[in-house]
This record gives C-alpha cells, structure tokens and sequence, in this order.
C-alpha cells in the first residue's frame, strides 16, 4: 500500500469517525439544559442551540442526498441546494431540539452505513455541482469531508451558545 492510499485510508477514518460522533458531541454539550435554554437564542439575531441542530439536520440531508446521487449515478449533474435555503420550506426551525437531534441522528446513521460500504472507487465517485457556483466539481469524499468540518464549527457554535 502506498503512502498516498494509507493516508486516504485514515482521512476516510478520521471523516467516519468525526461524522459518527457529531450527533453525541451534540447531546453530550446539551445533556441537562432545559428546553427553555435549548431553544432560547443567547443574544438577538443569534441561533439558538435548536437553530443550530435544525441546521445541522438539513444540510446532513440536503448533502447527503447529494452523495447518494454521486453513488447511484455517474457523474451527474447536480443543481446546488442551499441548506439554508431549503430549510426554510421545513418546520425544522419550529421542531424541538431533541426532535431535531434525533432525525439528525437517524440521517447520519443512514449516511456511515453508506460511506462504509464503500470501496475507494465509490469514495472517488464524482459529481459537477451547478447553481450558486457554476461547474464546482466535488467526490463523495470531498462532500462528507465538508460536512464534518462544517459541523466541527457549529460544535463550537453550540458550545458557546449553551455556556453560562
């Protein structure tokens, strides 16, 4: 095995690894707050720790909706689709924080399940993405890297919003 498949093999591990623990991270910072203080925003403007997990849930969706395709589908074409854009056609942002936690928990399960079963070929399936940047092309390995940096900052977020 090369250096460059070995280091493949343990980014791929690491993105796994980082998108099992998302939804723990996120019940763990949150264990003990009441509804009351999950859904309140810290100051005006800002997103509550609910905004915060209602945003995670769609774009896991919106995204990994996108990954399927690059699995189903050669090369295709996709039309970009705004997390935050989408969510706004849901009641994701009126739904309360455990409802949301636990279909972003679900959703992810559905997602590792996905990305274990695939080979490095599946891993390198690509897709040219249209829309708000124009011929963007992106793998399924790229896709779920984005989304567990993504979330790496709204743990952060959610963090410093639960914070006394």
């Amino acid at each position: 095995m090369s250096r460059t498949t070995a280091a493949d093999g343990s980014e791929k591990r690491a993105i796994l690894m980082a998108l099992v623990a998302t939804p723990e991270q996120i019940a763990r910072v949150a264990r003990g707050h009441s509804d009351a203080v999950l859904h309140r925003p810290p100051a005006s403007g800002a997103w509550s720790a609910r905004d915060i997990v209602a945003h995670l849930r769609a774009c896991a969706e919106v995204w990994g909706r996108s990954i399927d395709r690059m699995i189903a589908e050669d090369h295709p074409t996709i039309r970009y689709v705004s997390p935050r854009g989408w969510i706004k056609r849901t009641d994701y942002l009126s739904q309360s924080f455990s409802e949301s936690l636990r279909a972003l928990t679900g959703v992810r399960s559905g997602l590792i399940d996905t990305l274990r079963g695939l080979d490095a070929a599946g891993w390198s399936r690509p897709a040219t993405f249209t829309g708000t940047t124009l011929g963007r092309e992106a793998t399924v390995f790229s896709y779920a890297k984005r989304i567990a940096e993504h979330e790496v900052q709204h743990l952060g977020q959610l963090q410093r919003t639960l914070e006394p």
